[in-house]
């Protein structure tokens, strides 16, 4: 009757509904039925089988979540949720959120950034930089590294010729813009050198000397540098390999790291005791993140399979993860970015087209997926821009600057929640960290502890006005050089531009002609009403 045991197992344990038709089956052969539960495991189905009964059974599938096998919750397989007799339905459940509709916007053309010559560095980072004022991007160049410091109303085609800033001597892997100073950049290199830059107002960069840090690439301690003074203040040496990421939490009190003796630790980072460590052997950790004040780290990494894979974790406990949720198959790093804000976890990897958004919550099941914004273009690297320079008023939420190495293109993506109301939105625009620092060094040095400072956007709220502006009429100026105004008729420069040229003025000759002789016939009938008029007998 079944194909195989499992089959058999898996139609004996199914919920609710489709339980039915199996216990009839096995009463019609005559076979003793078991009892059908409320809640169901499959542990020896493979997943094309799970999938299916779960299609067939209407049931929900929930996140595997290890601390619920080991509190023997549920056992390692697909569970299967059933839902009760109202919520039997063929229809997919939500879950009710102001955010389910997100979707992103990919900026037109003159709004990008085009002809960069992207860096080629397989490094895994962004390579990207951005704030409300400036867009900063890793170039590609011989004898040195060099990035290039754009203005972000600089839009469209840039000049080959633009200037760089060039002060390492070997490749520049990251850079970092000064979340308080808008146009003050720091870029590491392998050179094993750390820089501070400062941009001028209209975009010129140069390095200042007097802020040059070196750090060692091939040992493991994390430096904590003082900037005012240019000097390392702290040095955290708890690990025993290369330090893959690492994330300060929102009022500095917490450093997590993920490295590469497949360790997960919190650290306490003015004395460097570790209070924190998690051994992740099924669980890859790559990069990690805290999750606002929630008191939850996600990290992104590669499961036992070779599966893309996220994690949540306690940071009070990191014994194991809350939950563990497989993403696909593919082999390009996978990139967090939370926004305290609206509570949304964004995931983009290297090399992939598309960029998904979940929803965090403190209770389960934690995760939520929203939506998945695709492009066919991969990406290089992506960055982020701060909260302050988001455009409020068409309810952008975050913004994605992506990188297009095949097109050296600079693309900026929003993703907005749709909205019918002009008005401010105060319920996807709460109070967020703004420019002014809430601590000084000495002060974070001798141990305080304080939330950033927090600002509204809804100064920088600009209600969309129906008006329609009319550019004034400016005098018409000409230069005549033997009848021909050159201001007017500019000379061509290549030859495509001469052929144009050619063909638009044959197009012009020949409607004049034309003009010409629809005039000339209506002058003959002029002519000859004039002439009956004049022979007619009453002017006789």
């Amino acid at each position: 009757m079944f194909s195989s045991p499992a089959c058999a197992q898996a139609c004996s344990s199914a919920p609710c509904g489709w339980a039915t038709s199996a216990v009839n089956i096995l009463s019609y052969r005559r076979l003793p039925t078991l009892p059908v539960p409320s809640v169901g495991t499959f542990p020896a189905v493979s997943n094309e089988t799970t999938a299916l009964i779960g299609h067939l059974c209407g049931a929900r599938p929930r996140a595997h979540s290890p601390r619920d096998s080991q509190s023997g919750e549920g056992v390692a397989g697909l569970t299967l949720v059933s839902p009760g007799p109202s919520q039997m339905s063929w229809r997919p459940q939500y879950r009710s959120s102001k955010f389910r509709n997100v979707y992103g916007k990919v900026a037109n053309r003159e709004h990008c950034f085009d002809g960069i010559p992207i860096t080629k560095n397989v490094h895994d980072n962004h390579f990207c930089a951005v704030n409300a004022r400036f867009l900063a991007i890793v170039t590609e160049s011989a004898g040195g590294g060099s990035f290039l410091v754009i203005p972000l109303e600089q839009t469209g085609r840039i000049e080959p010729n633009y200037p760089k800033v060039c002060g390492h001597q070997g490749n520049v892997l990251d850079i970092k813009w000064n979340p308080f100073i808008d146009n003050i950049i720091a870029s590491c290199s392998e050179d094993t050198s750390v820089s501070r830059t400062v941009a001028s107002w209209g975009g010129w960069a140069h390095g200042s000397s007097s802020q040059v840090m070196g750090y060692r690439w091939g040992q493991p301690p994390v430096l904590i540098w003082n900037l005012d003074v240019g000097e390392p203040v702290k040095m955290i040496d708890c690990h025993s390999d290369v330090i893959l990421c690492m994330s300060f939490n929102t009022d500095g009190s917490l450093l997590t790291t993920t490295c590469k003796d497949k360790k997960l630790r919190v650290i306490e980072p003015r004395s460097g005791r570790v209070l924190q460590e998690a051994n992740c052997k099924n669980h890859r950790v790559n990069r990690v993140v805290f999750l606002g004040n929630m008191k939850r780290l996600l990290t992104t990494g590669v499961s036992r399979w070779n599966t893309r894979q996220i994690a949540l974790w306690d940071q009070e406990d990191l014994s194991m993860p809350l939950i563990e949720e497989e993403i696909d198959g593919l082999s390009g790093l996978l990139f967090p970015f939370y926004d305290a804000d609206t509570h949304m976890l964004y995931l983009a990897g290297k090399g992939d087209g598309n960029i998904r958004y979940y929803e965090i919550s403190t209770e389960k099941p934690y995760l939520s997926y929203l939506m998945e914004f695709r492009s066919p273009a991969p990406q290089k690297g992506l960055g982020v821009m701060p909260k302050h320079g988001l455009d409020v008023s068409a309810c952008e939420v975050f913004r994605f600057y992506k990188l297009v190495t095949l097109k050296g293109l600079i693309e900026p993506i929003s993703m907005i929640v749709p909205r019918r109301s002009d008005s401010y939105q105060e319920d996807i625009y709460p109070m967020t960290p703004g420019t002014e620092p809430a601590l000084t060094p000495d002060e974070w040095l001798g141990g305080i502890n304080r939330d950033p400072v927090l600002m509204s956007l809804k100064e920088g709220y600009k209600k969309s006005s129906k008006m329609v502006f009319k550019a004034p009429i400016k005098e018409k100026k000409s230069v005549v050089v033997n009848g021909i105004d050159l201001l007017e008729n500019v000379p061509p420069r290549t030859e495509n531009e001469l052929l144009r040229m050619f063909f638009r003025q044959q197009d012009e000759i020949r409607r004049l002609k034309e003009e010409l002789a629809q005039k000339d016939i209506r002058i003959r009938q002029l002519q000859l009403e004039l002439k009956n008029l004049r022979n007619s007998p009453k002017n006789c």
